[in-house]
């Protein structure tokens, strides 16, 4: 109802003003007309006054009053056709928001949805949490993957390797606590495309291994979950999620799975600050970097934010074909290379928060702790006060596991 109460008052206070303004340019149109009249019946006045005085004679005066009049009667018709102009104008204008308001309430019953309450952002929310928890479930995500054929076709193999991997089951049934046997199956059986068998396999693994646990482990375990799921992050995995992110905070698998599971429960506004962080925080070679790449300017764009993923330097093509080639040792050499030209230029040209952060976990992964805490000191005191910038960097200090 209220909805409908500000469309009318719209639509009048639309209406009025198109209405005043034609009706006040009406009205100066037949006050200019009305001024020139006065002005010639004065001129007429005028005219006998000069006659009775003798200023005119007969002659002239009849001369003189023949164009007055004249005049006169041109002032009376320009004024008549002005009256009709202008009601026509009214008459047009009403028309046009006749028709405006007949459109969009024809186009609002065709596409809106006449009738339905309005629906406050706090009913919206909590619709989107009960959507949340009530996602089909791990079972029934693969069920429904399979059955739908979202997944890709297993993969062909030899019968000699067929063979190997029924020896390989067989043997992991009988000693169900083989760590390595577990870890042989869930890889295997995922290249072979039984991707609920990997699962189950990756699954036992992390109950073997116990409190010996890793979060790579059970970051493992979400991947083989969602990709058994056709991308759905289940409650399940959500529930792994949360055991890595208590053995390891500032896992960036982790957090890239967080962000995929607000995306997908519809929460642009949660997913976006989650994988800008993410993104702006990581070293370009991480597996998640492209994908987020390819992704956030679609989430910030349905959470009200213009962004852009930052321009990553990067190596050029001929670097890459010339790296192929190299041995690890001068590949490793290459990318010092390159990390010291990005130091270099951040000391003396500086640069934007984002280059610092890459530049602290890159350093973090060539295990030059001394240089990145260096580095890290230094971009802390660069960015004093920037509360947005510093979190970049002190996330980049954690996944360089340096402490600030």
């Amino acid at each position: 109802m209220m909805f409908w109460f500000f469309i009318a008052f719209a639509a009048v206070v639309i209406g009025w003003t198109l209405v005043s303004a034609i009706r006040a340019s009406r009205a100066r149109g037949v006050t200019a007309q009305a001024s020139d009249i006065a002005v010639y019946k004065d001129q007429l006045a005028e005219l006998d006054r000069d006659l009775e005085r003798g200023v005119l004679t007969p002659e002239d005066a009849d001369i003189a009053r023949i164009e007055v009049s004249r005049r006169l009667l041109e002032a009376n018709k320009r004024e008549s056709e002005k009256s009709v102009e202008s009601s026509g104008q009214t008459g047009i204008a009403i028309g046009l928001v006749l028709v405006t308001l007949a459109s969009g309430a024809g186009l609002y019953f065709w596409q809106g949805a006449p009738g339905y309450d309005d629906l406050p952002i706090g009913v919206r929310l909590a619709e989107l949490e009960q959507a949340r928890a009530e996602r089909p479930t791990q079972a029934e995500a693969e069920s429904v993957a399979i059955s739908q054929g979202l997944l890709p076709p297993p993969a062909e193999a030899d019968a000699e390797f067929l063979e190997l991997m029924d020896r390989l089951r067989a043997a992991v049934a009988e000693r169900p606590d083989d760590v390595q046997g577990l870890t042989l199956l869930a890889n295997y059986e995922g290249r072979l495309g039984n991707f609920a068998a990997a699962r189950e396999a990756q699954e036992k693994l992390v109950s073997a291994k116990g409190d010996e646990t890793t979060a790579a482990d059970l970051v493992t375990l979400v991947d083989i979950m969602v990709f058994a799921a056709a991308g759905l992050v289940s409650p399940e995995a959500e529930a792994v999620l949360e055991r890595a992110h208590e053995l390891e905070p500032n896992n960036g698998a982790a957090w890239y799975y967080r962000g995929l599971l607000e995306v997908q429960s519809g929460r642009p506004d949660r997913a976006f600050p989650i994988w800008r962080q993410l993104l702006e925080s990581s070293p370009p070679a991480a597996p998640w970097v492209p994908i987020i790449e390819a992704e956030i300017s679609a989430v910030a764009a349905a959470a009200g934010v213009s962004y852009s993923p930052p321009r990553r330097p990067g190596p050029t093509q001929d670097d890459i074909a010339a790296a192929e080639d190299m041995s690890a040792e001068d590949r490793e050499a290459m990318i010092r290379g390159m990390v010291g030209g990005l130091a270099d230029r951040l000391a003396t040209e500086g640069g934007p928060p984002q280059d610092w952060a890459r530049l602290i976990s890159a350093l973090g992964v060539l295990g030059e702790t001394a240089q990145a805490t260096e580095i890290s000191q230094e971009a802390l005191a660069v960015f004093a006060g920037d509360n947005d910038a510093l979190a970049l960097i002190r996330n980049a200090m954690r996944n360089a596991g340096l402490a600030e």
